[in-house]
């Protein structure tokens, strides 16, 4: 191993050149410097530059004049089938735009998703990837607005759905949709009917979907404004946990329309406008900049956009 990084030490990589190699590939096939000057559009001197530096470089005459040809050497043949590889496999592989089939991928998708992206949209996902590519891996990982561009770079995820803001520089992103909400409640449990009024609201217990598990949020600030104000009973960053809790409870909650209308329970939930202002937010597909490029990277994000918005058009058609 050493004598192997040693060698390679003892190259002379400056005097490395891929032109170099063009222009011994013309020699061979043309046999003339004039015209493999004129195949490669560059002056008979520039050629006969790269043929000194061929010489010097390789340590041998590799092309000897003979009349009007230039025959090459024992070593120019020998070289002559590794060149044309060396090429071939820049053209066709490092120059060549590459495509991604996803029908032979058989690596993992790393995405990124919110709890409420999650629960709304890792079924379709999963579903319309392993259509088109049966033989690869998906992974989700669960992300927030505070731990995303972390969870981005040290799992190397593809892609992240969200509602995120504030995305740095190296941060793209895709517009999905705009989400609002509304109030669910257990309408025997309660004792109220839809739509419900601002007094009935405040009276009531809230449970309260918190991510980042405060309980006072802007629509405390709107409930003092008209002199009222509610009791959060519970709080808990899963959706989850709060729909099971508002099942036979006194306990109102604002969630998101669509999480209201997932068809994961059977529990006759009734729900209606918020009689407060509640701002929408938007949700979005994001992507590391230096990323953008890459096939598979184009491929996951176009067909996972599609499958998003797909999956709200159902989901609000209920």
């Amino acid at each position: 191993m050493a004598s192997s990084s040693s060698h390679k030490k003892d190259i002379n990589w400056r005097g490395v050149d891929l032109n170099l190699l063009i222009a011994f590939s013309a020699l061979m096939e043309t046999q003339s410097v004039t015209k493999a000057a004129n195949k490669l559009a560059i002056g008979q001197s520039a050629m006969s530059h790269n043929l000194s530096r061929l010489r010097q470089l390789l340590n041998d005459p590799l092309f000897e004049r003979q009349g009007h040809h230039m025959i090459p050497t024992q070593k120019a043949l020998e070289l002559s089938v590794t060149v044309e590889n060396i090429l071939n496999l820049v053209t066709n592989e490092l120059l060549q735009p590459s495509s991604f089939e996803p029908e032979c991928f058989s690596g993992t998708f790393k995405i990124g998703l919110t709890d409420y992206a999650e629960l709304l949209f890792a079924p379709a996902i999963f579903d319309a990837i392993h259509g088109l590519a049966p033989n690869s891996h998906l992974s989700f990982f669960n992300v927030d607005r505070h731990n995303y561009q972390t969870v981005f770079n040290e799992q190397q995820l593809d892609v992240v759905i969200g509602s995120m803001t504030n995305m740095g520089k190296e941060i793209s992103s895709q517009y999905l949709y705009t989400e609002d909400h509304v109030c669910l409640f257990d309408s025997k449990a309660t004792g109220l009917q839809a739509p419900i009024t601002l007094a009935q609201y405040s009276q009531h217990p809230h449970a309260l979907v918190s991510p980042d598990g405060q309980l006072i949020t802007q629509v405390d600030n709107q409930l003092k404004h008209h002199a009222l104000e509610r009791q959060v009973a519970v709080g808990s960053r899963n959706f989850l946990t709060i729909r099971h809790l508002l099942k036979g409870r006194d306990l109102l909650c604002v969630v998101s329309r669509l999480m209201a209308q997932l068809d994961l329970f059977h529990d006759d939930l009734t729900q209606c406008p918020a009689p407060v202002d509640i701002a929408d937010f938007d949700i979005r597909l994001l992507w590391l900049h230096r990323n953008a490029t890459h096939p598979r990277n184009e491929w996951l994000r176009q067909f996972v956009a599609k499958t998003v918005i797909e999956q709200v058009k159902k989901l609000k058609q209920k």
